[in-house]
């Protein structure tokens, strides 16, 4: 029994928390960090290792907006103005922030120590120190969270009706 003890608090931190993951195009998509008109881009990233084993829900002016993992980013588009934005743990951390039309606001969901489990910490990133962490991120979607709309597809060639003999 000591040795099951022992082995327990080992297990748990080896232990990965999982979010669902967007398709490969659309995470790359994401990473091109191309401005929407009119509107405005909120990343939400957890770059670190540390906390691996927690999951930890953001939700954007009362609504939930989706849950990270290590090495996960959120995306979504917003309409320009004021914002709250609320990470939960075993606290909860609330960052208010204006977005810009056509612009790209980056919010770094920083994972800390907490009594009982994680705690979390929500801090603004300038776009060049951004960008390059969450390039190292996935794509995470899910719960509250559509999917991103996939890049159109390239329409069918157009083919010419058979000719009829005759006419």
């Amino acid at each position: 029994m000591n040795r099951l003890a022992a082995l327990l608090p080992v297990a748990l931190l080896a232990a990965c928390a999982s979010v669902p993951k967007a398709p490969p195009e659309l995470d790359r998509a994401a990473k091109e960090f191309k401005a929407t008109p009119g509107k405005a881009n909120l990343y939400v990233f957890r770059d670190e290792s540390l906390g691996a084993a927690v999951k930890m829900s953001v939700a954007l002016d009362g609504a939930p907006l989706g849950d990270t993992a290590a090495k996960t980013f959120l995306l979504k588009t917003v309409a320009p103005g004021k914002h709250a934005l609320v990470s939960k743990a075993e606290n909860e951390d609330t960052l208010e922030f204006v977005a810009k039309p056509g612009e790209n606001v980056f919010v770094w969901q920083e994972v800390k120590m907490g009594f009982g489990s994680a705690r979390s910490k929500l801090s603004l990133v300038d776009a060049a120190s951004a960008q390059p962490r969450v390039a190292q991120c996935e794509l995470a979607v899910g719960g509250n969270v559509p999917l991103p709309a996939a890049p159109p597809a390239a329409p069918a060639p157009a083919t010419e009706p058979a000719a009829v003999p005759g006419t």
